[in-house]
């Protein structure tokens, strides 16, 4: 789905960046273009990038 319609960013590009390693609005902004324009989106990037790092910690640390 896209997120940032400004640049046409979408969910799989903000998980993919997060799995590169973005942890912050400004790793996304830099590495994406997102949320650079009218920045509507920033929420939304932020609430899925949120999620995207508790989903990799949850992996990385699954079988303790």
């Amino acid at each position: 789905m896209y997120v940032c319609l400004c640049n046409g960013i979408t969910d799989r590009e903000i998980r993919s960046a997060v799995a590169l390693g973005a942890r912050s609005l400004a790793d996304l902004q830099a590495s994406l273009g997102v949320a650079t324009a009218c920045g509507r989106c920033a929420s939304c990037a932020c609430s899925m990038m949120a999620e995207q790092c508790a989903e990799t910690a949850a992996v990385a640390g699954g079988d303790d």
